[in-house]
This record gives C-alpha cells, structure tokens and sequence, in this order.
C-alpha cells in the first residue's frame, strides 16, 4: 500500500511538472521581418546605437533591432559602430576616457549591460541583435565573443538575443559555448550548407550578394538557415526581398519597410 501512494505522488509531480512546462508562454516577438538597424533612429533624427533609438525601435515592434558592440581597452564592452568614437580609438581607450563625450541626445555611451537591460524591459516584440565587431587583435575575439555571452547570460536576457558578427571565429566560438544561441554570419563568402555544418544558424548578407547568388536563398530554406539582408533601404530591394520570402530585413528606414510589407500583404 505504501508504494501505492509513492506511486500516486510521484505520479502526481510529475503531472504538476509536465502543466508547468505546458503553461509556461515564451516571449511571443513581433511576427514581421522588420531589423532596425542602429536602433530606429532616422526619422526621429536620434543618435545611431543609442538606447533611445532602440526604445524607438520595440515602440514600432520591429521583429530586432540591431546593435553593435565593442570592447575597450580596459575590457569594457560597450556599444558603438566604428573603431573610433570622438577620435578615440575604442580598443585603446579606457571606459571612463570613452564616456566623456555625451551623444548628440544628451545620453552618455552606453555599456552593453545597460543597452540589455534597457532592451529586455517591457518588450516582448523586440530581438536585441547583438553585432559583435571583429577586433584589430585576432586573439582577442573568442575573449570578447564568450564576455558577450557570459554578460547576456548573467542578465537573463539570452533568449531576447540573436548574435551576427563579420568574424567567423567569434560566430564558432559562441556556437562552442552554446550550440542553441541564435548567430547570424555577415561575410557573404560563406554558402548556407558551409554555414549549417558549422552549427552557425543564419546568414545576414549585404542584399547585393543575395542577388549575385540567388541559389543560396533556396539552398538556406532547404537547410533550414535563417535569411536575413542588410543594409536595405529602398524600397524596390524591400519589395524583392519580401517576395523571396526572407526571415529578416535589416534596414535604416523600418517604417517604410512596414508600408512595403502591408502593401505585399494586400
């Protein structure tokens, strides 16, 4: 009789598990194609990479909104699109020297871990797509690639998060610490099946690359990788990327590509 009712019980647990796990929603982001690329930053005139532009972008409920990160030389990651920010050079200057220089809204840089928190906040619709620049110093991609990961994780925030980079030892050096993590190639030298044996799960092509190589639109359906072109800002290359049936579009003008999107849709 005893074992009877540790039967029942166990069976019950597991039972109240498995509802958990039924009942449990994952965030339900936007169902479009739309990547703000830097943040939606240009009709509003608001600073590129900049926390604002990003709010900008998950106010629209653009499907991402891209960013860029680098690392500095006191090994601050912080977001920021060239090498050099106010004639410094990013990787051979400390944080504290870099936050001098306010951005043209009044915000100061922001640190990676403040652009993730400001991005997970309130915002079920939006991706952070997280660009992880290469490094003039080789050696020091893995390093920046797993203090990324480690920070993204530390904040919760891995599943907001979709990683894309130009270097390819950054990209494989995060499918080696976790081969679930959402990463996009930028390159274009790089074919859909290279791309799947490497367990790299998307390719994000200059749009002109997509045309030299039409194949490989359909050779990433067959293999199940993730489509996405920057940077795509008008709309005729909008229009022929909807109709090819990409995942993603990176774009400076995310509220023209909503038009383009509603007027395919009619």
């Amino acid at each position: 009789m005893e074992f009877i009712y540790v039967s029942i019980a166990a069976l019950l647990f597991i039972s109240c598990n498995i509802s958990r796990k039924v009942t449990t929603k994952p965030y339900s982001f936007a169902g479009n194609t739309v990547v703000a690329h830097r943040g939606a930053w240009k009709k509003n005139s608001l600073p590129e990479n900049s926390i604002a532009s990003l709010k900008e972008a998950i106010r629209l409920k653009c499907a991402g909104s891209e960013f860029d990160v680098r690392m500095t030389k006191d090994d601050s990651l912080i977001i920021n699109h060239d090498p050099h920010y106010k004639s410094l050079m990013i990787e051979e200057s400390t944080y504290i020297e870099l936050q001098k220089f306010k951005l043209s809204n009044g915000e100061k840089l922001p640190t990676l871990r403040e652009y993730i928190l400001a991005g997970i906040k309130n915002n079920s619709t939006t991706r952070l797509v997280c660009e992880i620049k290469p490094s003039a110093i080789k050696e020091r991609e893995p390093i920046i690639a797993e203090r990324v990961y480690r920070l993204i994780n530390e904040l919760k925030a891995q599943s907001h998060v979709v990683y894309i980079s130009f270097s390819y030892a950054i990209l494989k050096k995060l499918v080696s610490l976790d081969p679930g993590v959402s990463t996009q190639y930028l390159e274009a030298n790089k074919s859909p099946k290279d791309i799947k044996a490497d367990g790299i799960s998307g390719i994000d092509y200059l749009i002109t690359a997509f045309k030299t190589h039409p194949e490989w639109i359909s050779e990433a359906k067959e293999n199940n990788i993730t489509l996405n072109a920057w940077t795509v800002n008008k709309a005729d290359d909008m229009d022929w990327l909807i109709a090819n049936g990409f995942d993603f579009i990176t774009t400076n003008e995310p509220e023209l590509l909503f038009e383009r999107i509603k007027t395919a849709n009619h």
